[in-house]
């Protein structure tokens, strides 16, 4: 038997490829715009951050926010975290990536990064093709019933220098309004 292996392109490359680990999943039966949503929430979060936040929206402790595919979504108190307004749960969709991350981090781990510094340095969710179904109507109709899969990829870069930030020599100056400037300087008058 004779197998093929074929490279497959990322939409993105690590600016260092030894410090990187990918993944890649395609043709994902799970709705596009769900998982698209949850990606865009873990995208540029530390691995072990990502994967707590996924686990928490499948108990529905932390929410996924929608910004973009968000007609007829719900209004969520959890949103504020996010400072959005609407916002679901998707179970299948924080399933899918949970894994997808799962794999990168093998990967990672294979490649010997170390998997505490990991963070989420490029997602992306696009729409594969759509698969056929049919639905029979009044009438003697018959109406498509389509499926929206998803390809994902992800890329986790190894980060281990967190920057600080640098101490100031001198703390803010607090802003004051022009009313009490004014008053200010009428009591330096008299």
């Amino acid at each position: 038997p004779r197998i093929f292996v074929t490279m497959v392109r990322y939409s993105s490359e690590p600016d260092n490829a030894a410090k990187a680990a990918k993944a890649k999943g395609s043709h994902l039966r799970v709705h596009f715009k769900n998982p698209r949503e949850a990606a865009n929430a873990i995208k540029h979060m530390h691995l072990r951050r990502a994967v707590r936040f996924l686990k928490n929206v499948v108990l529905k402790k932390e929410i996924v926010p929608f910004t973009r595919f968000r007609g007829d979504v719900g209004r969520k108190a959890q949103c504020k975290a996010w400072g959005a307004c609407q916002g679901r749960w998707p179970k299948k969709s924080a399933e899918f990536l949970l894994q997808l991350l799962k794999n990168a981090e093998s990967n990672a781990e294979f490649k010997g990064l170390d998997t505490d510094h990991l963070v989420v340095d490029h997602i992306q969710v696009n729409a594969a093709p759509k698969m056929r179904r049919r639905t029979y109507r009044a009438h003697g109709r018959i109406n498509p019933y389509m499926s929206s899969p998803c390809h994902i990829e992800v890329i986790l870069s190894e980060r281990e220098d967190a920057v600080a930030r640098p101490d100031d020599e001198e703390p803010a100056k607090k802003k004051e309004s022009k009313k009490k400037l004014k008053r200010q300087k009428m009591q330096q008058r008299d």
